[in-house]
């Protein structure tokens, strides 16, 4: 028989540095959770991708026992590392910065990405991280 499941956390954390400060260690300590068994799991499994943002989800059932899942880094963090910047316009519309991402980066990005987004078409994936882009105040070739 499953395990009842208690709650869904989602948390957004550097890969290969989660510590139990916050927002790990109130999220899942409310919960009942061993935090350093999770930090040391989740470091261990992302520690590959490290310079990235890692979402987890993590499921806790009644037992106070926990599976997590990670998927890929947010959109933003990937057109941000495709450029080698550190993050997008403060301001997107009045200013926009200097890079600009071509096509076949947004491509890239989409068909990495397409398993987490809500479509499995690479064209409608693509202009997911065209609005993305433009959110940030970067031009698309």
């Amino acid at each position: 028989m499953a395990k009842k499941v208690k709650t869904i956390i989602r948390l957004q954390i550097p890969a290969g540095k989660a510590t139990p400060a916050p927002p790990v260690g109130p999220a899942l300590g409310q919960h009942g959770i061993n935090i350093m068994a999770f930090c040391k799991e989740y470091n261990e499994r992302t520690v590959s991708q490290e310079g990235f943002i890692i979402p987890a989800e993590i499921t806790v059932y009644v037992d106070r026992s926990f599976s997590f899942v990670t998927k890929m880094p947010p959109v933003s963090d990937l057109i941000c590392h495709a450029l080698g910047v550190e993050k997008g316009s403060g301001t997107p519309g009045n200013e926009n910065l200097e890079d600009k991402i071509s096509k076949d980066k947004i491509y890239e990005i989409a068909r990495s990405k397409v398993k987490d987004l809500n479509t499995t078409d690479i064209d409608k994936a693509a202009s997911i991280v065209i609005g993305t882009a433009r959110s940030m105040g970067i031009d698309v070739e």
